[in-house]
């Protein structure tokens, strides 16, 4: 009934499957004991890819910046006054996200300065989520 509710719901989906998916990684990781050893080495290597992309997938599409689902759900929690000019950027957001990844931190290198400001908070992110969840699946 409320389209702004909806669109909000429907933008954690997608960083939600993609920690319930980490989530099931780690879980699977128990089982690789139980698999002949030229095997669990293999599928271990290919479960820890599959938790840390996952996580990788969460944190970078809940930037608040449209088309990513954190701009989709930030423009349907915040107030008209702050989500209509944030709605707004939304066709230029892949500029925005060319901007941040690649151009800032080119900048940065020739300056001498570290600009990868979203590389570091995607690692500090993940880092994070990665820690509790091998917590909360008893890995560590």
């Amino acid at each position: 009934r409320n389209p702004r509710s909806g669109m909000v719901w429907v933008a954690a989906a997608g960083p939600a499957m993609n920690i319930a998916l980490a989530i099931l990684a780690a879980l699977a990781f128990h089982l690789v004991g139980y698999l002949p050893v030229t095997a669990a080495q293999w599928v271990a290597e290919n479960l820890k890819n599959m938790l840390i992309i996952n996580v990788i997938l969460a944190v970078f599409n809940m930037f608040p910046i449209p088309p990513l689902d954190g701009g989709r759900i930030a423009v349907g929690v915040l107030p008209d006054t702050v989500a209509s000019p944030l709605a707004r950027l939304e066709p230029y957001g892949i500029f925005i996200l060319i901007g941040l990844l690649f151009i800032l931190p080119m900048v940065g290198a020739q300056l001498g300065v570290d600009l990868s400001i979203v590389s570091r908070v995607i690692a500090s992110a993940t880092d994070a989520i990665i820690g509790a969840i091998l917590r909360l699946t008893g890995i560590t």
